[in-house]
């Protein structure tokens, strides 16, 4: 199996915009199988890239990012899911992972080739970055239980869409395996 990092997308998140109430349900219902993910990660010593949106704040850090998202009226989503020490952090300002950040390159530092996708927005973010991903040569893997959407509809043609245009491997968190 190639070499896998785990990213998690924009799990960092104050939920404090119009779409937040449907997506709060929705990140409930994914967040067991992110943490999943984490622990298999981790245990496997695969790296963990977070990738989040930086919100417009031009001069923040990923400590500054997770603590507005602590400070925020859905903490119980975000503690669950924070860094650790050993995880690494790229700050974006668009939908993908890739657009105008250093991702690819310290992708290629990490000799990742499979790259497991889960957090949130399936029909956004992790769809762009799986499109991102794929014409850069990755293997992609999205575990269905392990992303949140907004709109329901949206994210299952998402999901297929990745499977059927990206060749992504769209699974359960289940049938995930990390390689350190």
């Amino acid at each position: 199996m190639p070499d896998t990092a785990l990213i998690v997308i924009d799990m960092l998140n104050s939920y404090d915009h119009e779409d937040a109430d449907a997506l709060v349900r929705s990140v409930e219902k994914a967040l067991p199988g992110i943490r999943t993910l984490l622990e298999r990660a981790r245990a496997s010593s695969s790296p963990v890239v977070y990738v989040n949106d930086n919100f417009g704040e031009w001069r923040s850090h990923h400590g500054e990012i997770l603590d507005a998202a602590l400070a925020g009226r859905h903490r119980h989503l975000v503690e669950p899911v924070a860094p650790d020490e050993n995880s690494l952090f790229v700050v974006k300002a668009r939908h993908s992972v890739f657009f105008e950040t250093p991702l690819a390159y310290l992708l290629g530092e990490l000799k990742a080739e499979r790259l497991v996708l889960c957090g949130q927005v399936t029909e956004q973010c992790v769809l762009y970055s799986a499109l991102d991903a794929h014409i850069r040569h990755f293997d992609v893997v999205v575990p269905k239980d392990a992303v949140a959407h907004i709109d329901a509809p949206l994210a299952e043609a998402a999901l297929l869409m990745m499977s059927r245009n990206m060749s992504a491997e769209v699974c359960t968190v289940e049938d995930v395996e990390f390689n350190g």
